[in-house]
C-alpha cells in the first residue's frame, strides 16, 4: 500500500510497543491510541480503502481485525462478514482448524454470510508469521470466496506470514522488520 508519508509517521507515533505482552520475548503492537485518534483513525481506513479495490464483502478477523474492518466494509459500500473463534458464533458454521505453536486453533464463518464468488477482502491490524491468516483465506475459498487480498495495519516481514498466503496480495500500511 502506497500511503502518504506524514500518515505513516502519524500511525507509527500513535501504535504504541508493549514489550514482552502476551507473553515473554514479544513485542505487542498496541493499536488502541490509533483507534482513539479520530482523524488518523479516518485516514487509515481510507488509505486502506484507497487500495482495496472492487470488493463485495470485507472480512474482518477476530478480534482487532473487526476494529478496522467494520469502518473500511462501510467506507467501500461493501459487506462485512466477522470470522470469529470457535464457539462464538450461533447457528449452523463453517470451520478450519490450524495449528498453532502449542496445539490448534479453529476459526468459524457463517457460510450464508459468504455467497459463491464473492469478492472477499481480509484485514487484521497485524499479519505475523501469517497461521491465522492462512486459515482464514483457506476458510473463506471453502465457503465460496474469491479472497482478493489482505489489508492489514501492520505486517512484521521478518516473521514471513506473507509467504503462508498463496500468492494472495498483502497491503500494509507499515511494515517494520
Amino acid at each position: 500500500m502506497t500511503a502518504d508519508p506524514a500518515l505513516v509517521a502519524r500511525v507509527e507515533a500513535l501504535v504504541r510497543l508493549v514489550p514482552d505482552f502476551p507473553q515473554p520475548g514479544v513485542l505487542f503492537r498496541d493499536i488502541t491510541p490509533l483507534l482513539a485518534d479520530a482523524a488518523t483513525f479516518a485516514d487509515v481506513v481510507a488509505a486502506m480503502a484507497a487500495a482495496a479495490g472492487e470488493v463485495d464483502l470485507v472480512a474482518g478477523m477476530e478480534a482487532r481485525g473487526f476494529l478496522l474492518a467494520a469502518p473500511l466494509a462501510t467506507a467501500l459500500g461493501a459487506g462485512l462478514v466477522p470470522v470469529r473463534k470457535a464457539g462464538k458464533l450461533p447457528g449452523p458454521s463453517l470451520a478450519e482448524t490450524y495449528d498453532l505453536e502449542y496445539g490448534t486453533a479453529t476459526l468459524e464463518v457463517h457460510p450464508d454470510t459468504v455467497p459463491a464468488g464473492a469478492r472477499v477482502l481480509v484485514v487484521d491490524d497485524v499479519l505475523a508469521t501469517g497461521g491465522t491468516a492462512a486459515a482464514t483465506v483457506r476458510l473463506l475459498e471453502r465457503a465460496g470466496a474469491d479472497v482478493v487480498g489482505l489489508s492489514v495495519l501492520v505486517e512484521l516481514t521478518a516473521l514471513g506470514g506473507r509467504a503462508r498466503l498463496g500468492g494472495h496480495r498483502v497491503d500494509a500500511l507499515l511494515t517494520p522488520a
